[in-house]
């Protein structure tokens, strides 16, 4: 245990030249003495360069309504099942806040469509996500407001529809989420595309003595022997 602690300390982890975490908290005190040093937009530009380079933060909004959303029809099913009534009100907070976010997310959407250059082979695609994106606004909204009014009391029919709608739900997220990585993956909507030279450096990636998986500049993987 010893020697693997004092390895890992001291370099020689996973990526070969890379320190370890003496090193590693050498470089992030220089990021740190460097940041301070900056302006308030170089600073933004520096802590969040992925924010920075988006034309417009629907991308970065859509992580929080699917967290939300699917974490509460998880925990308040699981708490139907268990009988516990306590889980089911921590879960109608993950719906509201879930809701909410799907709001800003959806307005974020329609103001990214407008902005976004696109051409007609993806037109159609965005318009199925737009209206994945409003039946997930309007059915968490109509959950939201029936939750609020019945609590956490209901039982039987009642309840097995409700729970029926919040699976519709989290069916609408995964649809929704599905057409915005095909416009994003398959046709580069709003994406620079990153040029792919002959004369990339290899990067090896050890995973604890299995084969190494390597990645180049272009993201392409080398395929194992079988």
């Amino acid at each position: 245990m010893y020697n693997f602690l004092s390895f890992q300390v001291h370099g020689g982890a996973d990526h070969g030249d890379s320190g370890g975490l003496a090193d590693g908290l050498v470089s992030l005190l220089g990021f740190i003495e460097g940041l301070t040093a900056q302006s308030p937009s170089g600073m933004f530009t520096t802590l969040l360069p992925g924010l920075s380079a988006m034309a417009n933060i629907h991308p970065m909004l859509v992580h929080f309504p699917i967290a939300f959303l699917v974490a509460f029809f998880m925990i308040d099913s699981i708490a139907t099942l268990a009988k516990k009534p306590t889980w089911r009100m921590a879960a109608t907070w993950f719906l509201y806040l879930g809701t909410v976010a799907a709001g800003f997310t959806v307005m974020a959407g329609f103001i990214a469509a407008d902005s976004v250059p696109h051409g007609d082979n993806v037109h159609a695609i965005m318009e199925r996500h737009e209206h994945f994106g409003v039946w997930v606004l309007a059915l968490a909204s109509i959950l939201s407001i029936w939750r609020n009014q019945a609590g956490v009391a209901l039982r039987g029919a009642a309840n097995g529809l409700f729970l029926f709608a919040s699976g519709v739900l989290c069916l609408l997220l995964a649809l929704g989420a599905d057409l915005g990585g095909l416009m994003v993956y398959h046709y580069g909507v709003a994406v620079a595309a990153v040029p792919v030279t002959e004369t990339a450096t290899a990067h090896h990636h050890d995973h604890a003595g299995q084969d190494q998986d390597h990645h180049e500049d272009g993201h392409g993987h080398d395929e194992h022997p079988q």
